[in-house]
């Protein structure tokens, strides 16, 4: 049985069902889907390029044989648990270095700065939330925001894209989607 995966992110199920379905594809994506974010981790926490490699490579193989002994129980995004499990194994190596080297100065800088677990939690609420109101935003306030503020084009381009008859009506239009789309925020 293969499993279709989409060009973009995988869901957590086609990542969970394309590891029980032996799908390579599924794998791959997996690789390329979420490493930035580890990479990123590490580099904010003493760490180089290398590190993050071993770190999201342990990651996925903890990932892996979890699914595959069927004692996996997703309670949060998939996106979560792998940044959860990365940083646990991280900041264990950490540890060990710095038994190793008695700096126990470097282990405290990573503990302030690393992010906690719970705020990124929340903008990964706050990103679905944000995503599910402009889906329900309607045409073409939709539009016109992601013209402007994802594909960033001008006022200007807004007005002839939709046939207003100058900018300062395209931004006017702009300013109501906003208040619209901020109602619908925080009505979910």
């Amino acid at each position: 049985m293969s499993i279709k995966i989409s060009s973009s992110l995988p869901t957590d199920r086609e990542v969970v069902l394309g590891i029980l379905n032996d799908s390579v594809e599924a794998l791959n994506k997996l690789y390329v889907s979420y490493f930035p974010m580890v990479l990123q981790f590490i580099l904010n926490n003493n760490g180089d390029e290398d590190d993050a490699k071993d770190v999201y490579q342990e990651t996925i193989i903890v990932l892996y044989n979890k699914i595959k002994s069927g004692s996996f129980e997703l309670s949060s995004k998939l996106k979560t648990y792998i940044y959860s499990v990365s940083r646990r194994i991280w900041l264990k190596k950490l540890a060990q270095h710095s038994k190793k080297t008695s700096n126990i100065a470097d282990f405290e800088d990573v503990l302030i700065v690393e992010e906690d677990m719970e705020q990124h939690e929340q903008k990964d609420m706050q990103f679905d939330k944000m995503k599910e109101a402009l889906e329900s935003l309607g045409e073409p306030c939709k539009t016109i925001i992601e013209d402007f503020y994802i594909n960033n084009q001008s006022m200007q381009d807004i007005c002839e894209k939709f046939g207003y008859t100058n900018a300062d009506n395209a931004k006017t239009q702009k300013y109501k989607c906003l208040q619209r789309l901020k109602k619908l925020f925080f009505q979910l």
